[in-house]
């Protein structure tokens, strides 16, 4: 059996450490004692540590992105609203690819709005594809843009996952309704003039 790489063996060794302690546990000597090999070794692989922190980011993109792609509803209304109901699942089944996609401070993650209008994002990609489509040419609410809207759906799911995570809701309960009610209300109030 072939011997893993080892910058596959450094990135496994610093998502490990991620996901026990967030980025505070992210050390260049834990990483490499992790490993077998010394701090300066890593180097060979990832530049510096901000490159383990977008590989990082990157994993986490890649599974919520493999998330969005198991929806599958031709109706907007349904697919937006199994799209926030997929972003809370990930928040709290897999809170540590959330927060590294999400939260992690990585020197490329994507940046509103240039990276989203420059098809950077899948997802926002998809959002954008499928409202366009729905729409036949009709506005958003207010002449919103799909940008706007997409803005106003990301802001609000990662917002009140945010708070839930701090501890802001007295139950799971709560946080799921209010998260539920919120993402409706919100899905509804920009396209009613396209329906």
């Amino acid at each position: 059996m072939a011997k893993q790489p080892t910058s596959e063996r450094i990135f496994e060794a610093a998502r490990s450490l991620f996901d026990l302690e967030g980025e505070k546990g992210l050390s260049m000597r834990r990483i490499a004692a992790a490993v077998g090999i010394t701090p300066m070794a890593i180097y060979k692989h990832f530049s510096d540590k901000d490159a383990l922190l977008n590989a990082l980011m990157l994993d986490g993109f890649a599974a919520w992105e493999g998330r969005v792609a198991q929806i599958d509803s031709p109706d907007l209304v349904t697919w937006l609203e199994a799209l926030a109901g997929a972003f809370l699942d990930f928040s709290i089944c897999e809170p540590h690819r959330y927060e590294a996609a999400f939260v992690l401070n990585a020197s490329q993650a994507r940046r509103y709005p240039e990276d989203f209008a420059g098809d950077r994002s899948p997802v926002m990609r998809e959002v954008y594809r499928r409202i366009a489509e729905a729409s036949a040419g009709k506005p958003l609410a207010d002449g919103a843009s799909t940008a706007e809207f997409g803005l106003a759906l990301a802001g609000l799911c990662q917002g009140l996952v945010t708070m839930n995570r701090a501890g802001r809701f007295s139950s799971e309960e709560e946080f799921r309704t209010s998260y539920t009610r919120a993402v409706e209300h919100c899905i509804k109030s920009y396209i009613t003039e396209m329906r």
